[in-house]
């Protein structure tokens, strides 16, 4: 045993070597706004190479050559400065972050966040602070990106709370978030929008086939708590000891004392919760009203003609983040009224002021993701990238589990290229689907195995739409932190949702189970 210990340790000590190298050399990268402005310059020059030796590639759904784009060329150089202000504003984050940090600024400068946290922390256990993190950053899903503009912080606050590395609750948050994308409790608009490119793919071998919304319902319930149990072990065994001791020093001024939020509440901040607590409420039954039907009303967030309760629900779930605006907000200021802390309407007023003033390093670092993102696209880049990968994968020769390996490890990689799920499903589904079909798989597993590939990596890439902002979260408490430190952060758990991920796929496989109702494993036409 003592041998097994020595060589468990030496091991730990080696992983922990390698995150702190990956963390020193990538925190030696420029700052991040000259490196996004690297890489669109390396697109740039990676666009007019490619349109000069003429790589293009075939559309496998449309069958159209894809040509690369020149951003050189006069063209592109006047569609950039004319949609210079709409790419920006049209950057889909930017709108949604600026939007929920309104109602948050109220309720975190008056002081509701930090009583709450304060509670919060006191009630759940040390032991269950971690997976509960990761999990609730998975269940986010359902309310499509929210989880990244509140989750992600709120982890960091709640670490931060106890006396724990904050970057370690931003870390496990995220990970939830974004790594764990695809595993949820519930169905979500991932579940329609895979399925709607999936069985048209279907349909170039099958034209009877259907796939269901709950073609991977089954697998994506049993890996919630997988995640949730490997995002722990990670969290607690290699993330926060790689991180060190805490020290506030670097932090943002007026930051409280790390684990102060555990003082006892005051009989004011008692009040305030208890106010707070029943504006939530009141809050909480204005959105259904606005949602659940009845005999005598049609609610304008619900949609009667959808087939799938998701369709009915979908004005609901596409207001989610609108709606996070009133229910910070209205509870934050009633706090506020009921403590002391908001006097007037000019409290509140300043209050999101100073919010919005805070995030002017995000919004100098959204001008530039949005245009590293629009550059690619507009190149065709990324299309040529993935049906070169995916021609690539398809030639290899693989059956089998192999072959599903293979395919889920492409789908993670390409996902560092291109950052939406149904751009790329659009280019594998028809390659793939057919292919595994004529192989004995169904389109239900192809699906599955994309979806696990496709969520693992989203940690690992810039050209995640809200990777600034996770950049600027972190350094609110390290002004020094940069890319490398949320790399070597996340690595581990992009590997570690990869290695369970793919386990749980073989197992499923193996054993033949329904991914989902009426989603078979196996295709038999």
């Amino acid at each position: 045993m003592a041998q097994t210990e020595a060589e468990v340790g030496i091991v730990r000590r080696l992983t922990l070597g390698a995150l702190n190298r990956v963390e020193r050399w990538g925190n030696k990268l420029p700052d991040p706004v000259t490196l996004f402005i690297i890489m669109i310059l390396l697109v740039m020059i990676a666009s007019a190479v490619a349109a000069a030796v003429g790589w293009t590639a075939v559309h496998p759904g449309t069958q159209e050559t894809i040509s690369p784009v020149n951003l050189f060329g006069g063209e592109m150089i006047r569609q950039t400065l004319t949609d210079m202000a709409q790419t920006f504003a049209g950057f889909p984050p930017l709108g949604l972050v600026l939007l929920v940090m309104l109602g948050i600024g109220v309720a975190e400068r008056s002081g509701l966040i930090e009583t709450a946290l304060r509670g919060f922390v006191g009630s759940v256990p040390p032991v269950m602070l971690s997976g509960a993190i990761v999990f609730a950053g998975m269940m986010s899903s359902i309310a499509v990106d929210a989880g990244y503009v509140v989750l992600i912080p709120l982890g960091a606050v709640v670490f931060y709370g106890v006396g724990r590395h904050p970057i370690a609750g931003l870390a496990a948050a995220f990970a939830g978030v974004s790594a764990g994308f695809s595993a949820n409790l519930l169905l979500t608009g991932l579940d329609v929008l895979l399925v709607s490119f999936t069985e048209p793919a279907a349909h170039l071998l099958d034209p009877e086939y259907g796939v269901l919304v709950t073609a991977n319902y089954y697998l994506m319930i049993a890996l919630v708590p997988i995640f949730t149990i490997a995002g722990t072990i990670v969290t607690e065994k290699i993330v926060e000891p790689s991180l060190g001791t805490y020290d506030p020093s670097d932090a943002e001024e007026g930051l409280p004392e790390p684990g102060g939020t555990e003082q006892r509440l005051t009989s004011k901040e008692k009040r305030g919760l208890v106010a707070a607590g029943l504006a939530v409420l009141a809050t909480l039954i204005a959105v259904a009203l606005l949602v659940v039907p009845t005999p005598w009303w049609t609610p304008p967030l619900y949609d009667p003609t959808g087939e799938l309760l998701t369709e009915r629900l979908g004005p609901f779930l596409s207001s989610i983040v609108a709606l996070m605006l009133f229910f910070f907000f209205i509870p934050g200021l009633v706090y506020g009224i009921v403590t002391g802390s908001i006097r007037s309407d000019s409290d509140a007023a300043k209050m999101t002021a100073e919010t919005m003033s805070s995030m002017g390093a995000y919004i100098v670092l959204a001008f530039v993701a949005a245009h590293l993102v629009a550059f690619f696209a507009w190149s065709n880049l990324g299309l040529i990238f993935s049906v070169v990968g995916a021609d690539g994968l398809q030639a290899i020769g693989f059956t089998g589990i192999p072959l599903i390996v293979a395919f889920v490890i492409v789908s993670a990689f390409l996902n560092l290229l291109i950052g939406s799920a149904s751009a790329k499903w659009a280019i594998m589904g028809p390659i793939f689907v057919p292919m595994l079909m004529q192989v004995g798989y169904s389109p239900e597993l192809t699906q599955a195995a994309y979806r696990i590939g496709d969520s693992v990596t989203n940690v690992l890439t810039p050209l995640l739409p809200y990777f600034p902002l996770v950049i600027i979260f972190a350094q609110k408490y390290n002004k020094k932190i940069g890319i490398g430190t949320i790399l070597s952060a996340m690595i581990p758990y992009s590997f570690a949702f990869l290695v369970v991920g793919l386990l749980a796929l073989i197992v499923w496989m193996l054993l033949g189970i329904p991914l989902g109702p009426g989603a078979p494993m196996y295709y038999g036409g």
